[in-house]
């Protein structure tokens, strides 16, 4: 990597003023610093998302609900009840008889 002295960095200081002007620079560089720091504390905040929150301390006078209380489902799912199947005659089950139609 080559190295940078200090008449190389002379020479970009130079440069910088002759194209944006004395003006600009300093406002320039505080656009920098601020995006710099917005960009640092969102990777800090990301971080932190990451990383598993410890369960809520109950606050002084509350009463802490037993441990596996909310780890239990209050509406459990029940076995379907087994209804009758509709009857027709004796020995033909399935079959069902409707009014207003002949009989076979």
């Amino acid at each position: 990597m080559p190295n940078i002295g200090p008449t190389e960095l002379i020479i970009i200081v130079v440069v910088l003023i002759l194209l944006f002007g004395a003006k600009k620079l300093p406002d320039a560089a505080r656009s920098l610093g601020r995006s710099m720091r917005i960009f640092k504390s969102e990777v800090k905040e990301m971080s932190n998302d990451d990383q598993p929150q410890a369960a809520p301390q109950p606050e002084p006078g509350q009463i802490a609900p037993p441990q596996g209380y909310w780890d239990q489902p209050q509406n459990q799912p029940q076995q379907p009840q087994q209804q009758p199947g509709p009857t027709g005659k004796p020995g033909q089950p399935g079959q069902q008889q409707y009014p207003n139609q002949p009989n076979q």
